[in-house]
């Protein structure tokens, strides 16, 4: 390779990793995690924090163990707890969304097998930036009975 190629190759890296219409860095997931599954269950949850440091919505998620992915929401309506799916969930800036039980949370539908403890599931999780630029997250999260991280 010439001087000016990999010139030209390293500065296309550098723009690419540190773009600045680049969301990647500014959205961080932390303690990932998915509910073992049981004989016979096709759906299962899955449980983060995600935060950013500019606003995002998360607009998708999949992962190859479940026939489809939404996002969420447990609403107590008038002494009834109901769940709903949302569209397009804005995630502010500064100011992380916990992914839990009894609130927002991933549901992995039409599972392709049981999802055992132990194991981890990948998943990608596709944000949205306000200009309408998409990006993709990886997250490999760990398959547990209850949550890894949950204070002891």
């Amino acid at each position: 390779m010439t001087s000016i190629k990999l010139r030209i190759f390293v500065a296309l890296l550098v723009f690419q990793m540190f773009g600045a219409t680049s969301i990647r860095a500014q959205v961080m997931v932390d303690d990932a995690w998915v509910r073992a599954t049981v004989r016979g269950q096709q759906a299962t949850g899955a449980f983060m924090r995600i935060s950013t440091k500019k606003d995002v919505k998360l607009v998708e998620a999949r992962t190859p163990n479940a026939g489809f992915v939404e996002v969420h929401q447990m609403l107590l309506e008038q002494g009834v707890m109901s769940m709903r799916p949302v569209k397009g969930l804005l995630i502010p800036a500064g100011e992380p969304v916990e992914f839990k039980s009894g609130g927002y949370h991933l549901m992995l539908m039409d599972l392709k097998k049981p999802v055992r403890a132990g194991f981890e599931v990948q998943l990608t999780l596709v944000f949205e930036s306000n200009d309408g630029k998409r990006e993709s997250i990886y997250v490999h999260a760990p398959i547990a009975n209850t949550s890894p991280h949950a204070k002891k």
